[in-house]
């Protein structure tokens, strides 16, 4: 594994999160844990041939990695989200003008599997959308039994088997807590996961994931089309089977179309609970509802708390309903604009500006469409693994799946083109792997919410000759330090190492229990150098108090250094 740091300009941990989206070509994916669990473990046999056949693309071989900090931040948006759909005059005003349909309830379920889907570039985090039916999570907790980690260093950051267990079954007491928020009385027995023509649909290999899953957990459970549901004695049926809860997956957000009628009638009666419903729909998903997220007049307005319009605005990129009599403003302004119809999913209909025609232009100003300032997606280098070993340059976004605020995994889609599309040989769904930061917590504990126990850890910093500190992810500086990881930028330089012992409480810095200070040499290939570095000799201590007085920092250093470990701009506190 190699690691361009790029010292002096580190802004670390993110420079070296980058550095491994380089320069980290280790495949982790491991395709015989990969079969075992689409055909055992969670699926059924032959279901990995029908991926392999379907959608060869749907697993992509490498991680991308991503800062703790940057999933703390997402974790943060997804809850401003939260605090302005709360609002009574946020709910009024929204559904106001939505079909009647979402203006059914004002309380119950809320929502299975929201998506939140992010562009990360540069440390640059933007929110470009919601969805309320997102799919992928049961591909992804397959996906995170099957990769194993590269290298020791890499050990840390991925997602354990048993933290994947603990999201499987927290996805089935999830729809058991929708059950009970509707107000029934008697246990869940019965789901329908319900889509168009469900066997067509290009991630049907999922939904036969939920539907082994839901019955590991004593839960009848069928995949079926709206059309095979009737609506007879006041219960929704599917055959002899009486159907309590549905896994709504349709793309008719308001149950609009033909073919919808049982389960409209159902769900005007009461006769079954269906999520994600319309409302939810309404509330957060409609492409609307970001030009109100990313508008500080509006959000004022609506009386939402200053630290709640902070968050949005910062990550909410501009959005604005787009109309015609704004025609001219928008096409000059358009190569730095995304058009996204307002009811669209999957990408449909959704156009860069700058690959605008006038032909294409018109039907946008037809339509019913929002602009939304573009935020570059991240970059994750990928190796073709051929006799040449080509690299190309692929792109990734994330998504932070939730439920009821709270972030339960999250998870990367790795592309090429301007959307993704799971069509490109290296792309599909990818883990994401985090390492950890300056607070101690690696993915998990953040995607989870839930701070690590209390305890000490070490915390290792870099200073330059610049006066430059540069926290550097604990199993990274382990992987330089067997040689298991090399950094360029550091061959053949002499740094000062900081390593600081921390007590944590909560999970988060408290008390530096122990500072010690040394020089650390690096070879040509950027690998700590032990024959060459300093020695401090605990049966020399001429030589090691030579040697410390050497590696000491400035009074500035240190205020850097105190800054980065209990919180600033670059690592936030964490989330309480």
């Amino acid at each position: 594994m190699t690691a361009d740091l790029s010292l002096p300009h580190l802004a670390a941990p993110l420079g070296a999160i980058d550095a491994l989206n380089s320069e980290c070509f280790c495949l982790s994916l491991d395709q015989a844990a990969l079969t075992r669990a689409l055909d055992s473990e969670l699926g059924q046999p032959g279901l990995s041939a029908m991926v392999s056949e379907r959608c060869p693309y749907l697993f992509a071989a490498l991680p991308v990695f991503v800062a703790t900090p940057q999933l703390q931040r997402m974790a943060r948006v997804v809850q401003a989200v939260e605090t302005v759909v709360a609002l009574p005059a946020y709910r009024e005003q929204v559904l106001a003008d939505a079909p009647a349909i979402a203006r059914l309830g004002t309380s119950g379920p809320r929502g299975v599997f929201f998506g939140y889907d992010f562009h990360l570039d540069q440390g640059h985090l933007g929110l470009i959308e919601i969805n309320t039916n997102a799919g992928g999570a049961m591909l992804n907790a397959v996906l995170a039994r099957a990769h194993r980690a590269c290298c020791a260093a890499m050990g840390a950051m991925v997602p354990t088997l048993a933290s994947v267990a603990t999201f499987e079954q927290g996805i089935v007491e999830m729809f058991r807590a929708e059950w009970r928020l509707s107000g029934r009385a008697r246990p869940l027995a019965s789901i329908a996961i319900v889509d168009e023509a469900p066997e067509q649909q290009y991630l049907y290999p999922e939904f036969l994931l939920f539907q082994q899953l839901f019955e590991r957990h004593g839960l009848r459970a069928v995949i079926t089309g709206p059309t095979s549901l009737e609506w007879r004695d006041g219960r929704l049926w599917h055959g002899d089977l009486a159907i309590d809860l549905v896994y709504n997956r349709l793309t008719d957000f308001y149950l609009e179309q033909a073919g919808r009628a049982a389960l409209r009638e159902a769900y005007l009666q009461q006769g079954v609970v269906l999520t994600p419903n319309p409302q939810l729909h309404a509330l957060y998903a409609d492409k609307r509802r970001l030009a109100l997220f990313s508008d500080a007049g509006r959000l004022r307005a609506l009386g939402v708390p200053e630290t709640t319009q902070q968050v949005l605005l910062e990550h909410v990129p501009h959005t604005e309903v787009v109309d015609a009599a704004d025609a001219q403003r928008l096409w000059d302004a358009r190569r730095g604009l995304f058009f996204k119809p307002m009811a669209g999913f999957g990408s449909r209909a959704a156009y860069r500006g700058d690959k605008l025609t006038k032909r294409v232009w018109q039907d946008i100003l037809a339509g019913d469409y929002v602009a939304q300032a573009i935020v570059a997606p991240g970059q994750r280098m990928v190796d073709e693994h051929d006799a040449e070993r080509t690299k190309k340059t692929m792109k990734f976004d994330l998504r932070a799946y939730a439920y009821d605020g709270a972030v339960q995994w999250v998870a990367a889609r790795v592309y090429q083109g301007q959307t993704t599309n799971f069509r490109t040989p290296g792309g599909g769904f990818a883990p994401v792997y985090s390492t950890t930061d300056v607070s101690g917590r690696t993915l998990q504990a953040c995607a989870d919410g839930n701070p690590a126990e209390d305890g000490h850890a070490s915390y290792v910093f870099l200073l330059d000759e610049g006066s430059g500190v540069h926290a550097v992810p604990h199993a990274l500086y382990v992987a330089l330090a067997r040689a298991q990881a090399s950094a360029p930028a550091l061959a053949n330089r002499t740094l000062r190492l900081a390593d600081w012992y921390v007590r944590l409480k909560d999970g988060a810095p408290d008390t530096v229990v122990n500072e010690t200070y040394s020089l650390v040499r690096f070879d040509a290939q950027g690998r700590v150098d032990w024959a060459t570095t300093p020695a401090t000799h605990p049966h020399r201590p001429d030589v090691a108090s030579v040697a410390e007085d050497a590696a000491w920092p400035t009074a500035a250093e240190r205020e850097r250094m105190q800054a980065l470990l209990f919180g600033s701009a670059e690592f936030p506190p964490p989330i309480r």
